[in-house]
């Protein structure tokens, strides 16, 4: 008998995350049987919700993840992003994994670690209001939307978006969430 390999969702996580952001992508996927990886600035590190609900600790730093390793990346928002953008093999890690086509998806403030890569010319996307202009100024077209997909990305705006962000995840990795 032949064990099946889980599919591997890579989940971009540091302090101050939208914690519904990431708990209901990170529960969905875990409940369709997927193995579920936080990746973050350091391993082994504690990271707390911004509204103190959840917290979570990394699995791997990101210089030690291979995109190549993953059917997919989720983005949660909150000041999470803000924390993320700023680290360059994050950022590798992002556009390694467009460059192979996987499924990226991003709610909220993800955007903006899509947009620090140069992930968004020419693509249509959504993410928290207040930041449209950001997406604009990286050559995104924003839409003001509950989910959209554009090829490999899938964005949302916001906590109130979050069964049909997860609905669309679960629809490109072919697993039945509900």
């Amino acid at each position: 008998m032949v064990e099946q390999m889980k599919k591997k969702v890579a989940f971009l996580l540091a302090d101050e995350f939208e914690d519904s952001e990431m708990k209901n992508p990170y529960d969905a996927m875990t409940k369709n049987g997927m193995e579920a990886v936080i990746i973050s600035l350091q391993k082994g590190q504690t990271l707390k919700g911004k509204n103190g609900t959840i917290e979570y600790t990394s699995h791997l730093s990101a210089g030690d993840a291979l995109a190549q390793d993953y059917e997919a990346v989720v983005i949660p928002g909150g000041k999470s992003p803000g924390h993320l953008l700023q680290n360059k093999r994050i950022i590798e890690f992002v556009t390694e994994a467009n460059q192979q086509g996987k499924l990226i998806a991003a709610i909220c403030h993800g955007p903006q670690v899509l947009a620090e890569a140069g992930l968004l010319r020419g693509r249509t996307l959504t993410g928290y209001p207040g930041i449209a202009d950001e997406i604009r100024e990286a050559g995104g077209h924003y839409e003001d939307r509950e989910v959209i997909v554009d090829g490999n990305l899938i964005t949302s705006r916001t906590p109130e978006d979050e069964p049909a962000f997860i609905k669309a995840i679960i629809d490109r990795l072919g697993v039945e969430a509900y």
